[in-house]
């Protein structure tokens, strides 16, 4: 990946360090271990695997086949055939935790995911061609923001209102996406405020 020659290092290092694969991570392996132990840390590893590691690798391919020019994906076409990809593969893996019996709260964690994922997409989606070039914040709503502030969220209504400490993070990843100028102020308000939401109350409601 090219990066701007007067770029922040620091928020480079956040941004990519903290991005959506990281959180997810944290999230089904943490909630996993609040579900159930152990066995809730193996079904964690294989929402992840679904919700996480194929999207990467799909990401990954798509970068050496040049069909995209980097794992950020800045363009929007790029970004919901991506996103489309990723629906999938997590609905894949919300369907066999049901069908081997995962506890409750783990199916309740992968589809909070999905409804996230769903929203932002057809955000993304929805806004046209003028929106795309005068850069709105529909056009690029931010993702990583979005999936951090979800996934604090959704740590808080598993371990307590403490967890929601972490959104100090959020508000760091908010800040790199700026610095980095691959978002505006009111994208990342948008993203933090619909990750919240959606991934909250779908956790809540079906947790």
């Amino acid at each position: 990946m090219t990066h701007a020659p007067h770029e922040s290092r620091a928020a480079r290092l956040i941004t990519d360090g903290l991005d959506p694969k990281t959180w997810i991570i944290a999230d089904t392996l943490l909630i996993g271990w609040h579900a159930d132990g152990v066995t809730g840390i193996g079904w964690g590893l294989l929402g992840c695997l679904f919700a996480a590691v194929i999207p990467v690798l799909f990401i990954k391919y798509g970068i050496r086949r040049g069909r995209w020019a980097d794992r950020h994906l800045g363009q929007k076409q790029q970004r919901i055939a991506v996103m489309i990809f990723i629906l999938s593969s997590v609905a894949i893996g919300i369907g066999l935790m049901a069908a081997f019996g995962a506890p409750r709260t783990m199916i309740a964690l992968i589809a909070a995911m999905l409804a996230t994922l769903a929203v932002l997409l057809a955000v993304t989606a929805g806004s046209g061609e003028q929106e795309e070039s005068s850069r709105t914040w529909k056009r690029k709503i931010s993702v990583h923001a979005a999936v951090a502030s979800g996934s604090v969220a959704m740590l808080a209504l598993a371990y307590g209102p403490w967890a929601l400490l972490a959104y100090g993070l959020v508000a760091l990843v908010g800040w790199s996406r700026v610095e980095l100028k691959d978002h505006t102020v009111g994208q990342v308000l948008a993203g933090t405020a619909t990750g919240t939401a959606t991934a909250g109350s779908v956790f809540w409601l079906l947790g």
